[in-house]
């Protein structure tokens, strides 16, 4: 199975941790959106996109490169990682995916964990969530990759 990671990670590696712990299960390649190339995406068997969040939403970058893809079946994921928890109604996965979907991916589902941040108030402090993304996340990025891989449906 070829499966490619699209990941912008820019502050602190934090979801690139992510998405090199979910690359060793899937035996991916991870890119980032600029090094990304569309045709090659589009011969994977699966995608996955992530970033951290920037003020309640994906990185810029990447929703720009997912809106840039030309239409067309294929298999996809969606990750993040956050300073602050998602809220159940508004997910930070949700724009993406629907983006994705629009442009006809099958999305398999989305993962999220809290992660070091340093965002303005936080800063003050030093930053929140100092030790994460942590072991436990780590596992549960993990255990969604290895659902990913052996097609047993990945719970959101």
């Amino acid at each position: 199975m070829k499966v490619v990671i699209v990941c912008a990670s820019v502050s602190h590696g934090n979801t690139r941790r992510v998405a090199d712990t979910m690359a060793e299960v899937l035996d991916a390649q991870v890119v980032r959106p600029g090094e990304a190339d569309p045709a090659g995406l589009a011969g994977a068997d699966l995608v996955g996109f992530g970033s951290g969040v920037f003020h309640g939403r994906l990185h810029p970058r990447l929703t720009e490169f997912a809106g840039a893809l030309p239409p067309g079946p294929g298999r996809a994921f969606v990750f993040a990682t956050s300073g602050l928890p998602q809220m159940p109604w508004a997910p930070f996965t949700r724009p993406l995916i629907r983006l994705l979907r629009s442009k006809g991916f099958e999305v398999d589902g989305s993962f999220s964990c809290r992660a070091f941040d340093t965002w303005a108030p936080f800063k003050l402090v030093g930053g929140i969530n100092k030790q994460r993304p942590n072991d436990a996340d780590l596992a549960a990025a993990r255990a969604f990759a290895e659902r990913l891989r052996d097609g047993n449906g990945a719970v959101s």
